[in-house]
């Protein structure tokens, strides 16, 4: 989350001192508020056309960056983050840029006097982006106004999924628009300057990507089909396993990384974690948990046989760190990485000693007999706590069954809220900081 934080910090920043460095009018200090408004409709622009340029590179996910921003999921989370900039920024600027001729017409401020316009070159490309201003604003406002509504029903968790990936893709076309507004509206001088240079890019970059996500091409050279191999339900468990059989080329992946599965077009590709070590016989696992309009009704759904498409791998949930101790929580469902890392230690140990933490809502015992076996094949001293008989589990407690934790890296995947209070508390009570790993449930 720290890289996340700086990285949007960074970033904002970054379109800020572009416009201060790359817009003249930001040279000297406007005389009066019109000269303001000029300078801050200039400036909340770039901001809003930037941040939602670099979001629309990052959905496209790319992989290379992965590394630097902690996997996908936190690129996602930064993804989100940029498009609610984008939005306040887009919001300012529509008020800023509508604001003057409301206050005119309720009678606050005067009209102000505005000279004549510079005659520009004939056929010079001024004159041309000149001429297209009225079309650019008017385009512009209404993909405001589509880009407000298809973002604020992105943040609304109860939106459902499957909606959600078709709207969303809208958002693209809604860029598309707003790219040609800023071109045509930049000021023309800056243009010419960094701005310019660094702006182009990002329309560039940004309009590559919303072509591709609306042709559906987002992820798709990590993209290999297969069919169901095999079918194990976990009812009173809510989850459903399946065992997926791939008929292209898979790179391989590494424990605690997750994929985007889609088994049914209609409703999409889903990010679920692959419970499987790989094992190069072209076969992956996952365990999928009833949490949401579909995968509650996925169990009657998917049979052996059916097509599947699975892109990825992604993300860096990878245990790798230089500690020889580790500490695990595996919350409910949040235990699918740590089965696939087990599972690739019972093949080839790493001699870290190992701690897991199972705590559950509900207890099954064939469920817990499988965790059972692979944490005895891996060598990993598992610790399951059922909330009706042992209660939650929190940092004293962790930290009067692992004596040595402050010497431990922790790696925790579950829900966000006990996450947070989890990593709060550890580093209050001095677990370093950076040694905390959290897998982000939230993709959107």
């Amino acid at each position: 989350m720290k890289n996340i934080k700086l990285a949007l910090t960074a970033v904002l920043l970054a379109l800020l001192l572009l416009w201060w460095l790359g817009d003249p009018a930001a040279d000297t200090l406007p005389a009066n508020w019109l000269g303001w408004r000029n300078l801050l409709v200039q400036a909340t622009g770039v901001l809003a056309i930037g941040a939602m340029s670099l979001a629309l590179v990052l959905a496209l996910r790319p992989v290379a960056l992965e590394p630097w921003l902690g996997g996908l999921d936190k690129m996602y989370r930064l993804h989100k983050w940029l498009g609610i900039a984008a939005l306040a920024a887009a919001i300012a600027h529509w008020l800023l840029a509508n604001g003057p001729k409301w206050l005119v017409g309720a009678g606050l401020v005067e009209r102000p006097q505005r000279g004549a316009r510079p005659a520009l070159p004939e056929g010079s490309l001024q004159q041309a982006l000149a001429q297209w201003r009225g079309l650019a604003e008017d385009m512009g406002e209404w993909a405001f106004y589509a880009a407000v509504v298809l973002i604020v029903l992105a943040l609304w968790k109860r939106f459902p999924y499957r909606t959600f990936l078709r709207t969303h893709r809208w958002l693209s076309l809604a860029y598309l628009v707003l790219a040609f507004h800023s071109v045509v509206l930049l000021t023309y001088a800056s243009w010419a300057g960094v701005l310019g240079i660094a702006l182009g890019a990002m329309l560039l970059a940004g309009s590559f990507a919303a072509v591709r996500a609306l042709l559906r091409r987002v992820g798709v050279d990590r993209r290999v089909v297969g069919e169901i191999a095999k079918v194990i339900r976990h009812d009173a468990l809510d989850v459903v396993e399946l065992v997926v059989a791939l008929q292209g080329r898979w790179p391989g992946h590494a424990a605690g990384q997750f994929a985007f599965l889609t088994l049914d077009r209609k409703e999409g590709a889903h990010p679920f974690t692959i419970t499987s070590a790989w094992a190069g016989d072209g076969r992956i696992d996952f365990v999928i948990k009833g949490i949401g309009d579909y995968t509650r009704t996925l169990r009657d759904r998917v049979h052996v046989g059916d097509p599947v498409v699975v892109e990825g791998p992604y993300g860096r949930f990878d245990f790798e760190s230089s500690a020889g101790r580790q500490v695990w929580i595996g919350a409910g469902v949040g235990i699918t990485p740590f089965i696939a890392r087990m599972k690739a230690l019972a093949l080839k140990p790493d001699g870290r000693r190992i701690d897991l933490f199972h705590p559950t809502a509900t207890l099954d015992p064939h469920a817990i007999a499988l965790i059972e076996r692979d944490a005895a094949a891996a060598g990993v001293a598992l610790h399951v706590l059922w909330d009706e008989r042992d209660g939650r589990l929190d940092a004293a407690r962790l930290a009067s069954a692992v004596p040595d934790w402050r010497d431990a890296d922790v790696w925790f995947c579950g829900p966000p809220p006990f996450g947070r209070a989890l990593r709060h508390d550890l580093e209050a009570m001095g677990l370093p900081a950076g040694r905390f790993h959290q897998e982000l449930f939230e993709m959107r």
